[in-house]
């Protein structure tokens, strides 16, 4: 599995630019599902059918990731301005990189990084990215960038730049292979755009989709960190099963549902309350009439930042309780 994170974490794909994502998750998916059963919507969500009859589920992991638009440079300095794609955290951008579509990397540097800038930089206007080469610079104004960083292995501990949420792909992925044709339920199976700035490819995709029940994909933080949350969830503590988060209250049913299965097929999990934040279930919930939703989380430690942080024992967790709850009638 490792080898199908490294290829999808190093991927280019900040929120809006998806399609190199896509085209990966599409060629690894062609041995394990009939053309006719793979689209793409008008806002770019790759959507993936398996299984033909029982309960509608909707099952969401979203392509894209955080990064940053050049959209200013600066007279005689040949520096970029840039503004945020999604939520970056300050402290961390000086001396990260980013890549462009092109190739190009990029230096973000902060103003007086050794004065002022040690405790003050509020917001992007105090970083601006270096992409000079000894011929000057190419106009990249309007241009996207992703950040940069390889995948690496720590035992059996992995960290990457997009693990938000390209591990929720993974999860997809594998349970699809085991999954295919072997469903009583109709899956759509849904590589979502555009989550990092607002649920927008979801949203869309669940109207369409009209699903019965919603699972969403995604990361979750960890309380396992020195003086940060206040959580009951670990790294190695097995998979996430949410009971809230800023944007979705899970129904009981959903809730115990999960459980009984991770309980029943003898899978770690957890229970997940998050504090900030939320994932495509929240959209989800919220098409037509309405949707019961949850959420299969997976422990991150350091969220947007090059370095998040998962556990392969939490991943394959994740993988097993999603092939358990889709691999039977849904009866909710």
């Amino acid at each position: 599995m490792f080898e199908l994170i490294k290829k999808l974490t190093e991927a280019w794909g900040p929120s809006g630019y998806e399609h190199q994502v896509r085209a990966l998750i599409t060629q690894e998916l062609v041995p394990y599902c009939d053309s006719d059963d793979m689209k793409v919507d008008g806002l770019g969500n790759l959507i993936v059918r398996v299984g033909k009859g029982g309960k509608r589920v909707m099952v969401a992991a979203h392509m894209d990731e955080i990064g940053v638009m050049a959209n200013y440079t600066e007279p005689n300095s040949q520096y970029l301005r840039f503004a945020p794609i999604g939520g970056l955290l300050w402290t961390t951008l000086h001396g990260n990189r980013v890549r462009f579509e092109d190739g190009t990397i990029g230096v973000i540097a902060a103003h007086d990084a050794f004065g002022k800038g040690r405790t003050h930089a509020p917001d992007e206007t105090h970083f601006y990215i270096d992409v000079q080469d000894e011929n000057g610079m190419r106009a990249l104004e309007g241009q996207p960038a992703s950040f940069w960083r390889h995948a690496e292995q720590r035992g059996r501990r992995v960290i990457a730049k997009a693990m938000d949420d390209r591990i929720g792909c993974v999860v997809a992925i594998e349970a699809i292979k085991r999954l295919s044709k072997k469903t009583p339920n109709k899956v759509f199976f849904v590589f979502t755009v555009q989550e990092e700035v607002g649920l927008r490819g979801a949203r869309v995709a669940a109207q369409g989709i009209e699903p019965e029940l919603g699972i969403a994909l995604d990361v979750t933080a960890v309380g396992d960190e020195i003086k940060n949350r206040q959580m009951a969830v670990r790294l190695g503590g097995g998979a996430a099963i949410k009971l809230m988060d800023s944007g979705l209250i899970v129904p009981p049913a959903v809730r115990d549902w999960m459980v009984a299965r991770a309980q029943a097929d003898e899978i770690p999990y957890q229970l997940e309350i998050l504090s900030g934040g939320s994932t495509d279930a929240s959209a989800i919930q919220t098409a037509h009439s309405g949707v019961p939703s949850g959420c299969i989380s997976i422990p991150t430690r350091f969220i947007h930042t090059t370095s998040e942080t998962v556990d392969m024992d939490d991943v394959q967790a994740c993988v097993d309780l999603l092939v358990g709850l889709l691999s039977r009638p849904i009866d909710l």
